[in-house]
């Protein structure tokens, strides 16, 4: 099941802008850039810390490379802030249709491909009160061997 906190998602107007602000007040530093055309997406990964099972605590810095993209529409509707919260998972595949069983609706019929080759899906914010819900299994996890 679900092992800790991945990521918070951030959306922004400007990666390196918002990049630059974690990294003086806070001393974080960009781990990882991409283009994710999928998502409509340029993102900056900003690592946080360890955890126990191995794998990492981040911000997920979102800018929209294209107005109509998920992101892009967030940010014109709600300006820049807190986009979702991500929970890290050995399997993101079972899990997610356990979850899914339980009546929350999972919006990817398959888990899509993730920032640093991860396997991802959202769970509806509906269903999550109000707070758009995203599981992730980390590239080079166990369950990926599979897929």
């Amino acid at each position: 099941m679900l092992t800790r906190i991945d990521h918070i998602g951030i959306a922004c107007f400007d990666v390196e802008e918002t990049a630059g602000f974690y990294a003086r007040t806070y001393g974080f530093e960009v781990a990882h850039t991409e283009v994710n055309e999928e998502q409509g997406v340029r993102e900056a990964m900003l690592r946080v810390n360890g955890t126990d099972d191995g794998g990492a605590t981040w911000l997920q810095l979102l800018e929209p490379v294209r107005e109509d993209s998920a992101v892009g529409k967030w940010l014109a509707k709600n300006g820049e802030g807190v986009h979702h919260i991500a929970f890290g998972t050995a399997d993101v595949d079972a899990d997610s249709e356990e979850i899914g069983e339980k009546g929350v609706r999972v919006l990817y019929d398959e888990p899509r491909r993730g920032s640093m080759d991860s396997r991802i899906t959202f769970l509806h914010p509906k269903d999550c009160h109000g707070v758009l819900t995203e599981l992730v299994t980390a590239a080079g996890s166990s369950s990926r061997a599979d897929h």
